[in-house]
């Protein structure tokens, strides 16, 4: 990821639970970057959590429950249009709670966020479908939805960036990648949670109660995340070290008019990587449903075992990265995305087994790619901008890359043929390699 920088103002800004954990937390003993690892491992394996218990609900759950006057295929489509709404939403968030932040402090504004996202993400658990409300809960639904993305953007903590600016430099790629675990981590909690109940209750149970108890775990998951996390970055051994580093938030209309062509250059460059997240995820899910004879529960299953291999290719990233470089790591993978996205529509059709191989090959180039897929190209901003470069980058990253994924992968493949799940792909990995090279001649020009 990336990050930047603003000043604090100088009277007191901490909310009563900043100061709560102040005192909690207080160490007199140097922050070592394991304690920075822990908070960012935490964070993002929460916020993922939550990110996939909504998306696999977009296959399993909502096209029954608020859409049952549509096609299954209709259906999906629009909950997935509905999906893509917190991606919109998530640079508005970070633009709000990066002034909030500014005003009130960062343990008020990453309160606030967590707060808004257990709230969004528990009042979908208790929203009645469609039957007892009728177009009232679409539109409960989408409000929803947006509050989770709001709150997503609202959530940024910087310790990423902390993370990699602690790095050693022959250790950049390995700390780079830390942060980036949180998705196959949440991948698997979220899915392995739908698999049992998926499996264990009746179709009728599931769609009545089943489904709601991820949320559930969702909002508490969320609610230990959040004192986790203020108990490091509430500090004063924390709030030195962010600040030594510039990480405080500058306003967003001076980030992009300093560095927005940073900006836009960090999203392009993970572009590979955020392109394939969904379509080894959340996509396939819904063409299993839709076009396979496989069981969900078998699928889920395989899936679950895939992001394993992610896991291990987050790891293996690191390795490879401060061997190769990052640059030339996430060039790699991006031009080995682009072979994979050939092969697409041969597995994808080629019944259980071809199906399977897709999620398993895709799942570990995934995990190979996004490990360093969050902060290549954030070298190039200044320190004072790369707090909130870094918040802004990834809103955008996600926005391009992956939030409208699933709505045009299926749309392109049940009305023009998987062939276009391929030209997706690939356009990923173009904007990948396309990004990796201006910012090169850019930086031999400087």
């Amino acid at each position: 990821m990336i990050s930047g920088v603003g000043q604090e103002p100088s009277g007191p800004t901490s909310s009563s639970l900043e100061r709560d954990a102040r005192a909690v937390a207080a160490d007199p003993s140097e922050v070592a970057p394991g304690d920075i690892a822990t908070g960012v491992i935490i964070g993002r394996t929460s916020e993922y959590f939550d990110y996939f218990v909504y998306g696999i609900a977009s296959v399993l759950v909502f096209p029954a429950i608020f859409f049952p006057f549509e096609s299954r295929l209709d259906g999906t489509l629009y909950s997935f249009t509905i999906f893509s709404f917190a991606f919109i939403a998530r640079p508005i968030g970070s633009i709000v709670f990066m002034d909030i932040q500014r005003r009130w402090g960062r343990g008020t504004k990453l309160t606030l966020a967590l707060f808004l996202l257990g709230s969004s993400t528990a009042g979908i658990a208790f929203l009645p479908g469609y039957g007892s409300l009728g177009y009232m809960a679409i539109v409960l639904l989408a409000i929803l939805r947006v509050g989770q993305g709001v709150a997503l953007g609202g959530s940024w903590d910087g310790l990423p960036s902390l993370l990699a600016l602690s790095a050693p430099s022959n250790r950049r790629g390995w700390y780079a990648m830390v942060g980036q675990l949180g998705a196959p981590v949440g991948f698997m909690l979220a899915s392995g949670l739908y698999l049992l109940l998926y499996a264990s209750l009746s179709l009728d149970d599931f769609l009545s109660w089943g489904w709601r108890y991820p949320f559930f775990c969702a909002f508490a998951i969320n609610v230990v995340a959040l004192f986790a996390r203020l108990r490091l970055v509430v500090t004063n051994e924390f709030d030195h070290l962010l600040t030594e580093r510039e990480l405080e938030p500058t306003t967003s209309r001076e980030v992009l008019r300093s560095q927005g062509y940073n900006v836009i250059l960090g999203a392009f460059g993970a572009l590979a990587s955020y392109a394939l997240f969904h379509v080894v995820t959340v996509f396939p899910l819904s063409w299993i449903m839709l076009y396979s004879q496989q069981s969900v529960t078998a699928f889920l299953a395989i899936q679950i075992l895939a992001a394993m291999l992610g896991v291990c290719g987050v790891v293996a990233s690191g390795i490879i990265a401060d061997r190769l470089g990052r640059r030339k790591t996430l060039g790699l993978f991006a031009t080995l995305i682009a072979v994979f996205s050939g092969f697409a529509p041969t597995l994808l059709d080629g019944g259980a087994l071809g199906q399977d191989v897709f999620i398993l090959i895709g799942f570990g180039l995934l995990g190979l790619s996004y490990g360093q897929a969050a902060g290549t190209l954030n070298a190039s901003f200044e320190p004072r901008y790369r707090y909130t470069g870094a918040a802004l980058t990834s809103d955008v990253a996600w926005l391009i890359g992956a939030g409208f994924a699933p709505l045009v992968a299926l749309g392109l493949s049940a009305y023009f043929g998987l062939g276009y799940v391929s030209l997706y792909l690939l356009s990923g990995a173009a904007g990948t390699l396309a990004a990796l090279w201006v910012n090169r001649k850019l930086e031999d020009s400087d």
